[in-house]
């Protein structure tokens, strides 16, 4: 759970104005039984009075959101609960909204989950399926989904105010009601903290116990715990003292994972930074390494007040934040939902009633890279099933000189789905110019590849609507590992962002930008000689 401001002061800042907790009913959700047709969309579309309404990505109808929590799927259904303000579109009065999907592109809002009182906020935290009703929250026949998030108490709470510390809730309904433990907090520092948050778990098999990673977010440390039934914590160790130290550490996250064409496998420490990002602000680092069942070892990792490049960066843009995997996901591999927002700037953005989205889910591969293992990001096999059944293929080929050339009718969109291939020939550099007016100006947002540098670079500078905000960052480029003269690049381009995934995902960067509704065009252009296009687009 992040603050909207990294100094402390801000920090410890509670609501001290929402209801207490209720249950809700939620409407039910049927499994579709063939993958055609694609469902619609349940919340609002993009409109000319509402235009940066994204298509293919979680927002609430109205007012704030942030960290995705309590990710979760279950018969059939994805869980995204997530930080929520239930009574206006800044950050405050943290409860935890709900939405449920059945593909991971469309999202229908449930009822708030758990609502704020002036006693106690609802904080970040993690979902659980207690198939084996080890906590006794259930019973045999009705297992419990738990919750463990952070209550961060505020005037007459079961903790001094400010303090946080981590609690239970479960539900019995398939997570349309919840019930908060009797005992809670089940886990506090001693002395009380107030930066002890985040608790993510993950199952430990050769010990047969979870483990709960949580943070001391001003101190940079992630502290481990173990528990046997999700009620009674015991430490295990602490990690620190690598990586980048520029801000709050938070949202961490261990992964278990194998190592693509290999029978190895390694853990994964994920873990959100505030600021002190690669883009400015808000980032997400990770670590690979071992861990034997209490203590957590990153191999080659960068030292403290090494430069930010020699950190494993999770994304390379502005907007990708506090991701955390869905548990019981299908597949073999993590799929994570991340926040896209950077708290810089987050709370200034010009969308009205609602602010915040997620990103698009994605998957990770571990893969060895030249240097050290690396994650590589996909677009989730289920989202993008839904994608690639969304609308009408079309593709071109062309050669472009040192100019802009459009890209025609066809390519014009507010949201697509785009796989673009360059050969640059005799250029220096070549890319596409996507929502610019239909003057085909300069102006748009502009996604290019440099050839002499070897890098990606996503510029939003000329692309909309910016002076909301004076750390409104202008662009973001990640260099490639194996760099050339061709290159082939996954773009989604939704209503007010955008994700590039580049080197077989390896390389990402996610923007979110704020363009005009009738900007439109899609052209192609090479600098300082030829390039060879191949792009093929797909309407959202």
């Amino acid at each position: 759970m992040t603050f909207p401001s990294p100094h402390l002061s801000r920090r410890q800042m509670l609501a001290a104005s929402a209801a207490v907790v209720v249950a809700f009913s939620a409407a039910s959700c049927t499994q579709a039984e063939s993958p055609t047709p694609v469902p619609t969309p349940a919340g609002p579309a993009p409109t000319p009075s509402d235009p940066w309404r994204p298509v293919a990505h979680l927002t609430a109808e109205k007012n704030w959101l942030n960290d995705p929590n309590g990710l979760v799927y279950h018969d059939g259904t994805y869980h995204a609960f997530y930080q929520y303000n239930p009574q206006g579109n800044s950050w405050g009065n943290m409860s935890w909204g709900h939405s449920t999907s059945k593909d991971l592109v469309h999202w229908e809002q449930q009822p708030v989950a758990m609502e704020a009182s002036p006693e106690e906020e609802i904080f970040s935290g993690c979902i659980v399926m207690d198939k084996n009703n080890a906590s006794g929250l259930g019973s045999a026949e009705t297992p419990p989904m738990v919750a463990l998030y952070t209550s961060a108490y505020g005037k007459n709470g079961a903790l001094p105010q400010g303090s946080q510390a981590q609690s239970v809730a479960f539900s019995l309904d398939n997570g349309t009601t919840w019930q908060k433990y009797q005992g809670n907090p089940v886990l506090n520092l001693a002395p009380t903290n107030n930066n002890f948050r985040d608790p993510k778990i993950t199952w430990y098999e050769p010990g047969r116990y979870w483990v709960m990673t949580t943070v001391v977010a001003d101190a940079q440390v992630v502290k481990l715990f173990k528990s046997t039934d999700l009620l009674r914590w015991e430490y295990l160790s602490d990690f620190s003292g690598v990586g980048a130290q520029g801000g709050l550490w938070e949202v961490p996250e261990l992964l278990h994972m194998d190592v693509e064409d290999s029978t190895a496998k390694k853990w994964v420490m994920l873990l959100s930074i505030n600021p002190g990002g690669i883009a400015g602000g808000s980032g997400m680092q990770y670590f690979v390494g071992e861990f034997d069942g209490r203590r957590f070892t990153a191999e080659n990792a960068a030292a403290p007040g090494a430069p930010l490049t020699e950190s494993q960066w999770l994304d390379h843009g502005a907007d990708y934040y506090a991701a955390n995997s869905i548990s019981g996901a299908p597949g073999d591999k993590p799929v994570l939902l991340g926040w896209m927002g950077n708290w810089d700037y987050a709370q200034d953005v010009p969308t009205t009633p609602w602010r915040g989205s997620m990103a698009i889910p994605r998957e990770l591969t571990l893969v060895r890279g030249a240097k050290r293992l690396e994650l590589r990001s996909a677009v989730a096999g289920a989202a993008r099933e839904t994608l690639d059944r969304s609308g009408e293929v079309k593709s071109k080929n062309l050669t472009v000189g040192s100019s802009l050339q459009d890209l025609g009718q066809e390519f014009r969109g507010r949201t697509q789905l785009i796989e673009l291939d360059m050969d640059l020939k005799s250029a220096r550099e070549a890319g596409v110019l996507l929502r610019h007016s239909s003057s085909a100006s300069e102006t748009g947002l502009r996604i290019s590849y440099n050839k002499e540098t070897g890098s990606v670079r996503v510029d939003r500078s000329q692309a909309g609507t910016s002076n909301f905000s004076g750390k409104f960052s202008p662009f973001h480029e990640v260099a490639l590992p194996s760099p050339g003269s061709k290159v082939h690049l996954t773009i989604l381009l939704d209503s007010s962002s955008v994700e590039v995934f580049a080197a077989g995902g390896t390389a990402v960067i996610s923007d979110t930008f704020f363009p005009d509704w009738d900007n439109t065009g899609s052209s192609a252009f090479s600098m300082e000689g030829d390039t060879d296009f191949t792009v093929t687009t797909r309407g959202l």
